[in-house]
């Protein structure tokens, strides 16, 4: 998946994956967003976010 279709499928911004990439913070909530989009529980945050 691409970064542009991650971040339409999330609903965040293209830039907004890219800040993730680079290990900046980002908002619970789009942390939220983003696993929903890959297919992961909020449980298994972990496996795709290192804080």
């Amino acid at each position: 998946m691409s970064k542009a279709e991650l971040a339409r499928l999330a609903g965040v911004s293209p830039a907004t994956i890219e800040r993730i990439e680079r290990g900046e913070e980002c908002r619970m909530e789009t942390k939220r967003k983003i696993l929903l989009a890959l297919g992961f529980s909020l449980s298994e945050r972990e496996q795709v976010f290192l804080n």
